[in-house]
């Protein structure tokens, strides 16, 4: 009889709370609980704003403010008024902090190696990781637009590549396709989206504009690990909104029979089938969308 699903679930999660010392008084023996460490791990990492790290969080605000005046109190962090909004408070660490801030990170990374490098297959376990961190932070995935030529955006359109060339017959060669121009994806032509989850890059989108009405949508991925949380039309739409602002009313994109997810996509949100537009040897599907 296949194990109740319930209770799978709960034997993750006893393991998860061991395997990161969540259970201890001292967390990484550096003598305060997980919660007091990872507010702090959040404010080194630059979420300062208090609203936003107990949005990031998932705290209460009465449990976070026991928390911040904790580290406080230990000469950790200061709190100030937000320089824009008296009403906003911001936490920021001091030289102290700075010190016990980094030495979690150490900590953690090498806690981290440990167990990978004790795993028979590392690779395996990432992605299961992915897969579940995707999942559980589903509804703190952000969707920021960012330079084209910046790291993550090259990290997703290097995945995408990859995939096209695992999926199509002949291989894919980015040389041999109508590769995007970089400014043609940085506003006031264009822009592209990527989609955040908790620091890790999962998907992308670029809106190539020309300088006028007509644009295009390229380069849509979602990494394996969040497909099927709806990312895809997240990304669709903000891509949509955006060339409405960029005064781009009309949009074009092309697709290949190999992508059956992307024809269905763009089939069930509004957009057309048209004759080829372009001289790309890739694709074999071709769509329009009036905004």
């Amino acid at each position: 009889m296949t194990p109740d699903p319930i209770a799978r679930y709960r034997r993750f999660s006893r393991a998860v709370t061991s395997e990161v010392g969540a259970l201890d008084h001292s967390f990484l023996g550096r003598g305060r609980p997980l919660g007091s460490a990872r507010v702090l791990n959040a404010i080194g990492h630059g979420r300062t704003e208090v609203a936003a790290l107990r949005d990031y969080l998932g705290l209460d605000s009465g449990l976070l403010s026991r928390l911040l005046r904790g580290l406080e109190d230990e000469g950790l962090i200061t709190l100030a008024p937000h320089p824009d909004d008296a009403r906003a408070r911001i936490a920021s660490l001091t030289a102290q902090g700075e010190t016990e801030f980094r030495e979690y990170e150490a900590l953690s990374d090498s806690r981290a190696e440990t167990a990978l490098a004790r795993h028979p297959h590392p690779e395996a376990l990432l992605a299961a990781m992915d897969l579940v961190a995707s999942a559980l932070g589903r509804d703190r995935i952000t969707l920021d637009e960012v330079d084209p030529r910046s790291d993550d955006a090259r990290y997703c359109l290097g995945e995408y590549y990859a995939e096209l060339g695992r999926r199509f017959d002949t291989g894919f060669d980015v040389s041999l396709s109508r590769d995007p121009e970089a400014g043609d994806m940085i506003a006031p032509r264009g822009a592209f989206l990527l989609a955040m989850s908790d620091g890790l890059p999962i998907g992308c989108v670029g809106l190539k504009g020309q300088g006028g009405p007509l644009g295009e949508i390229k380069r849509l991925w979602i990494a394996p690990s969040a497909r099927g949380l709806g990312l895809s039309k997240r990304l669709m739409t903000r891509a949509e909104d955006r060339a409405r602002e960029l005064g781009i009313a009309v949009l074009r994109l092309d697709t290949n029979s190999a992508l059956p997810e992307a024809v269905a996509l763009y089939r069930g949100t509004g957009w057309t089938e048209i004759d080829r537009f372009n001289d790309d040897p890739y694709p074999d599907h071709f769509f329009e969308k009036k905004l």
